[in-house]
């Protein structure tokens, strides 16, 4: 992924343009060039970086002249609780709702869902995110238009849930960005609820002459949420990865705006940083899935070795 980045970056421009007044003379140019390490061949930068990422350092920025790492965890809680509260949408509004399409497959209320599905999916999130706006803000004033609003430290990080301007500020950007999830999760649900009922187990529990719902709860339920939360925790990393469109329309102070901001000045050790932090979150949460789903499904655990 770094050597993506620096070979793109390098490609389609020089940061220096952007930096340096163009009324600067040759010696201050040549010497900025310098300070940022650029009058090296590419592939010497890449190895200096390299060498400096393996310390743990991934740069300074060329914009703000700090860490590129320290920037971008300053911006990093305003974006996991955005994404934190998308994710949460989509379990509270996606699996009720696909347990009832899957349960009702041929009501008007099951086919009506599907149909809302499929415009989740349809939908362009930037479009979403303006008609939102005005509808909520401009029309109705019930919510505002965008920013993070009142904060509140928790563990000395600024979150703005815990407070009901924050709260206010949260709910648009997070349904916009949990739009998609939702529709995803109500499929996933409804086709997991239709297979379910199939089964020998569920047949045997209605013998058995078991409640309803606790067939749906406990039998239903539990053997469905295996390929939902394995989903829905592969998908919240792209929503920390693709967030950037709905901090942007909502003026989000997050990882994605920034990003955008240091894409146009070519500020390079911003990009990569965000990038090497976003694949490591990935391999993270892969991780975290693979215990959830032996924890999930004793089927898939380690067995003993002297079996």
């Amino acid at each position: 992924m770094s050597l993506l980045v620096f070979i793109g970056v390098y490609a389609i421009g020089n940061p220096i343009d952007m930096l340096i007044s163009p009324d600067a003379d040759q010696l201050e140019r040549a010497r900025t060039i310098a300070a940022f390490g650029l009058d090296k061949p590419l592939w010497q930068q890449y190895f200096i970086f390299i060498q400096q990422a393996l310390s743990g350092d991934l740069g300074r920025s060329f914009s703000f002249g700090t860490p590129a790492l320290a920037l971008i965890l300053e911006r990093l809680p305003a974006t996991l609780e955005l994404a934190i509260g998308a994710i949460l949408i989509a379990i509270v509004l996606g699996i009720p709702l696909g347990l009832w399409a899957g349960l009702r497959p041929h009501s008007w209320s099951g086919k009506s869902i599907m149909a809302i599905s499929i415009l989740g999916f349809s939908l362009p999130t930037f479009w979403v995110g303006l008609m939102l706006i005005m509808v909520f803000a401009v029309q109705l004033g019930w919510l505002p238009s965008g920013g993070r609003g009142e904060t509140s430290l928790l563990f000395g990080v600024p979150v703005s849930f815990l407070t009901l301007d924050g709260l206010q500020h949260l709910l648009l950007p997070a349904f916009n960005l949990a739009l998609f999830n939702i529709a995803l999760v109500i499929r996933l649900t409804r086709a997991g609820a239709q297979e379910a009922l199939l089964q020998d187990y569920v047949k045997f529990a209605r013998a058995k002459g078991v409640r309803n719902s606790r067939i749906i709860g406990v039998h239903v339920l539990k053997n469905i949420l295996i390929p939902i939360v394995t989903v829905i925790a592969l998908q919240f990393g792209s929503i920390i990865a693709f967030a950037i469109v709905t901090e942007s329309v909502f003026a989000w102070p997050g990882m994605g705006k920034l990003i955008i901001d240091s894409i146009r000045v070519l500020d390079r050790p911003v990009i990569v940083a965000y990038l090497m932090l976003v694949v490591a979150l990935f391999i993270l949460i892969n991780l975290i899935v693979d215990v959830a789903y032996s924890l999930l499904d004793p089927r898939v655990r380690l067995t003993d070795a002297r079996n």
